[in-house]
């Protein structure tokens, strides 16, 4: 993958200083370590950090179309650029290069605004139109390559990590703190917003615009459907459709110049993918997993009894806690925000490994959210249906009994009491997103200072979406979990496997299957209690039955046992310690009581604690302006 960084002037008579263009691609230089270049062109100017994967030699960017005057920089892979390229030929054009990038551009410049339409793949990128004095920045469908701005009184900045609008050094860093009840919330931020003043993520699915009459405007130029197909077809025919749906995607997934692998955690999705490839391929294919020391965290064995079913020359890592809380500064550094999953640490591992055989790596991202993987997806529509009959059913005074009843149940009824109709039938929000949050409103409304007010609801943007959309509740809680979730999951893979200098690929998410997916009827996804029914109808023959029928674990990571035990330092120096305290933003009386419970194994607050870490460190590094390579060791008494 690659690096994009800019600016565009305001102002004609202005134009952006090279030295500004060059600190922003040498942040990113992590992205594009094979190459880098830099133009400046009237009132705009254009940078670039290559990962070379298609057209090696000749595909330098950023790139100009055969006038000179229209510049792009590109971050991406286009799957249909060899169909476009013909299409354009055919118009009368002529090229230069083998590269996709210069298909985009011939894009632009045949069809004008709508080109995004005929673009099968995913990408990130900026053009500056000389002739028209036009900026146009777009991001795929889904939300797979990240891209980030700054709009100042003067000028637009952009580029595909935070840290490169950053470099540009027009403002010093400053925490956005209204994200901070969605964090503690959700773990990460949905929307436009960051954690940064000023700065903003590019949604997916939107272009963005710049030209002097007309000003900034954003247009969203994809949407998910949201209707549901009305079919009569048993699982037994979807599947097979399924499948050659998902071949197809894969075949044009794995377009390269360069050794390609696949991840393979032992799960259904990425197992079901390898096996599709290896159907495909003439040579075994490269596999790699990742596991931890603790065995009730690790899926290696069955990542291990895949591999071999396939015949995939397979590698893996096993990391220990030392490993993960090493590296931790550093990749909340690459992220430019609080990791929200415990998971990017093993991911970056991962990512390591791969580097060392390939260059592009296949991933099944999105499959949980198309086919409703997830067991909360059960959980919240079985919680809404018997919910309504409850409340039907039963008099408020009864209701209000049992739920006063609760907190005096044994512990483990008790936790699976709180998160049932019985406590929660006031709606959707409570049921699903509040549900599942991981500070609840509750214990947000305790640790959050009293001298900061917040106003908005932390599930707003997730709720508006499942307004929005049509059909049944699993139906639109896939739709809220696809423009909020997923982009974050996607985020995460993009930096962790830029952090190592590799590619990822995430064929589930081919825009034209995703809308295929989406409109096949929940009958067909949880099945007699059972997730994903059709996607595993179509891989039935291709896995071993192990994986088929095997629970899924999620990609944990025993981060909540490492905090009590072992790495509890790492709680008193930036959850309790008093630099963190004296920020202001938690009632310390909450917060120590907090680590206190999950030390002593009164409660378990890992997940919540994981997030208060991350959220230090990153004020450390990002606000403060401690290096990655120091903060992990600066003590209370140095600080």
């Amino acid at each position: 993958m690659c690096g994009v960084a800019g600016i565009v002037k305001f102002d004609s008579g202005i134009s952006p200083q090279r030295a500004s263009l060059k600190r922003m691609c040498d942040s990113l230089s992590h992205r594009g370590p094979d190459d880098e270049g830099q133009i400046v062109y009237g009132q705009a100017g254009l940078g670039h950090r290559r990962l070379s994967i298609i057209d090696i030699e000749a595909g330098h960017q950023p790139m100009s179309n055969n006038t000179g005057k229209c510049w792009i920089s590109y971050n991406g892979e286009l799957y249909n650029f060899k169909e476009l390229r013909s299409d354009l030929e055919a118009e009368g054009c002529e090229f230069r290069t083998r590269s996709d990038t210069e298909v985009v551009l011939r894009c632009y410049e045949v069809y004008g605004d709508s080109f995004l339409g005929r673009l099968q793949g995913m990408f990130a990128f900026a053009i500056w139109d000389g002739d028209s004095d036009k900026l146009i920045i777009a991001r795929d469908r889904l939300g797979i390559k990240p891209f980030y701005y700054q709009i100042t009184d003067s000028e637009i900045i952009f580029a595909s990590e935070i840290k490169g609008v950053l470099a540009a050094k027009r403002t010093k860093p400053a925490f956005n703190k209204e994200v901070l009840p969605e964090y503690l919330a959700n773990g990460f931020v949905s929307g436009d917003r960051t954690f940064f003043v000023g700065i903003k993520k590019l949604l997916p699915g939107r272009m963005l615009t710049w030209s002097k009459e007309s000003g900034l405007e954003e247009q969203r130029y994809w949407d998910a459907p949201t209707n549901t197909e009305n079919t009569r077809r048993s699982i037994n025919t979807l599947a097979r459709d399924l499948r050659h749906r998902l071949a197809d995607s894969v075949r044009s997934h794995l377009m390269s110049e360069v050794p390609l692998g696949v991840f393979l955690s032992g799960g259904l999705d990425s197992s079901g993918l390898a096996a599709i490839v290896t159907s495909m391929r003439t040579e075994p294919l490269c596999t790699f997993s990742v596991g931890f020391e603790e065995q009730g965290f690790s899926e290696l064995d069955y990542a291990r009894s895949v591999a071999e079913a396939i015949g995939s020359n397979h590698r893996d890592v096993v990391i220990s806690s030392s490993d993960f809380f090493g590296v931790l500064p550093s990749l909340i550094w690459h992220e430019d925000e609080p990791i929200a999953f415990p998971s990017s640490i093993p991911l970056y591992f991962l990512s390591k490994l791969a580097g060392q055989y390939v260059k592009v790596v296949i991933t099944g991202e999105g499959a949980d959210e198309l086919f409703l993987g997830y067991n909360r997806y059960r959980v919240a529509e079985m919680n809404t249906r018997l919910g309504k009959a409850w409340v039907a059913c039963v008099p408020a005074v009864i209701r209000e009994k049992v739920r006063r009843l609760i907190p005096r149940l044994p512990r483990k009824a008790k936790r699976i009491a709180e998160r049932s109709f019985l406590a929660r039938n006031n709606g959707i929000r409570d049921t699903y997103f509040e549900n599942f949050s991981v500070f609840p409103e509750s214990l947000r409304n305790r640790v959050l200072s009293s001298e900061i007010d917040y106003k908005e609801d932390p599930h707003g943007l997730a709720m508006k979406i499942y307004s929005d959309t049509e059909g049944t509740v699993l139906n639109k809680m896939m739709h809220a979990d696809i423009e909020t979730y997923l982009v974050e999951l996607l985020m995460k893979q993009d930096q962790m496997s830029m952090a190592a200098s590799i590619e990822t690929r995430v064929p589930f998410l081919d825009h034209e299957f995703v809308e295929y997916a989406v409109r096949l009827p929940d009958r067909f996804k949880i099945r007699w209690w059972r997730t994903k029914a059709v996607l595993r109808e179509a891989f039935r023959d291709l896995i071993p039955k192990e994986i088929l029928t095997r629970k899924k674990m999620g990609f944990p990571v025993p981060v909540g046992e490492w905090l009590r035990t072992k790495h509890w330092k790492i709680i008193e120096d930036f959850v309790i310690s008093r630099r963190a305290m004296e920020r202001g933003l938690f009632d310390p009386e909450v917060l120590t009581q907090l680590a206190e419970d999950h030390r002593t194994g009164k409660e378990n607050h890992g997940d919540r604690l994981w997030l208060l870490v991350g959220l230090e460190i990153w004020q450390r590094i990002y606000i403060d302006g401690e290096t990655a390579l120091t903060v992990g060791t600066r003590t209370e008494e140095a600080a």
